[in-house]
């Protein structure tokens, strides 16, 4: 056995001699075939070796270079491979992570329709005994809950990602074309046109339907944010609603003391054209008008609720 096939098998470096085979021609095209020029020849030869195997992580930290952000990243600033741009392998034909895609059946999306690990029926590993994701649950003290016991993304005293320049969550804003936003103009997944979602058969939200049985109801058939008698979150210490009390300085109270949708002076969006509360206008068709051009709950011919019958 050679002493280069020797030190393969060894495991070590093994060396390619590659000779760097310079031939000088002569004017009128032909090679001098002589023993001497063909052994000057083979001795100016280059000795090349093999790049050594790298091991560990990358300067950047990661352990697989091809999993580093930095070092395998797309002109884009993303993973090649779920980069759409650059046509990544782990894209579908849909334009989402072929692993994570309903229509392609991806192998991250369970039986329910959902991602395996966020499915509280399958039992996924982000869930937390209380039925929450982990990293989303106050009690389990999750790293997305900032000290003000928001989600980080969507605390404005943070300064949380999700908050535009607005004040409000990016994706439901209005004014930066959030993605959210419908074509009405209202969210996406609350709009009765757009058949959201969170709207139910009876043309309610779905938490807050009382024949749908929604979360948010409490069992006085309120809602439970806004009862009284279950100590709701909306209730202030005068028996108010939170946003809605004078005394507690309420968002919904405007510097004239009125309530703010309600107010003309502030332009109010309760408030037409016409000067009136929009519900309570005829000429608009408010909801609270009824067919006969009053209000519903003091029409006689409708049988309103304060209409008192004679004993």
């Amino acid at each position: 056995m050679s002493g280069a096939a020797l030190l393969g098998a060894r495991g070590g470096m093994q060396s390619i001699w590659r000779p760097n085979v310079r031939v000088s021609l002569d004017e009128d095209g032909e090679v001098e075939d002589t023993e001497q020029e063909g052994e000057e020849v083979t001795k100016k030869g280059v000795k090349r070796k093999r790049a050594p195997y790298t091991k560990g992580p990358c300067e950047h930290g990661v352990k697989y270079r091809s999993k580093c952000k930095v070092c395998s990243a797309c002109p884009h600033g993303r993973k090649r491979r779920y980069c759409k741009d650059c046509g990544g392998s782990g894209i579908c034909e849909h334009g989402s992570r072929r692993s994570e895609c309903k229509e392609c059946g991806g192998s991250r999306i369970c039986e329910h329709g959902r991602r395996r690990s966020t499915c509280t029926e399958c039992g996924g590993s982000q869930i937390c005994e209380h039925g929450r994701r982990r990293s989303m649950c106050t009690e389990c003290g999750g790293s997305g809950i900032c000290e003000h016991g928001r989600q980080r993304y969507h605390c404005t005293e943070c300064g949380g990602s999700g908050i535009c320049d607005h004040g409000r969550q990016r994706s439901q804003c209005k004014e930066c074309g959030g993605g959210s936003i419908c074509e009405h103009g209202r969210i996406r997944y609350r709009c009765k046109e757009c058949g959201g979602s969170q709207i139910c058969e009876h043309g309610r939200r779905r938490s807050q339907c009382k024949e749908c049985g929604g979360s948010q109801i409490c069992e006085h058939g309120r809602q439970r944010s806004m009862c009284t008698e279950c100590g709701g979150s909306g209730i202030c210490e005068h028996g108010r609603r939170r946003s809605m009390c004078k005394d507690c300085g309420g968002s919904g109270i405007c510097e004239h003391g009125r309530e703010r949708r309600y107010c003309k002076d502030c332009g109010g969006s309760g408030i037409c054209e016409h000067g009136s509360r929009r519900s309570e206008c005829k000429e608009c068709g408010g909801s609270r008008i009824c067919e006969h051009g009053r209000r519903r709950s003091t029409c006689k011919d409708c049988g309103g609720p304060r209409i008192s019958t004679p004993p």
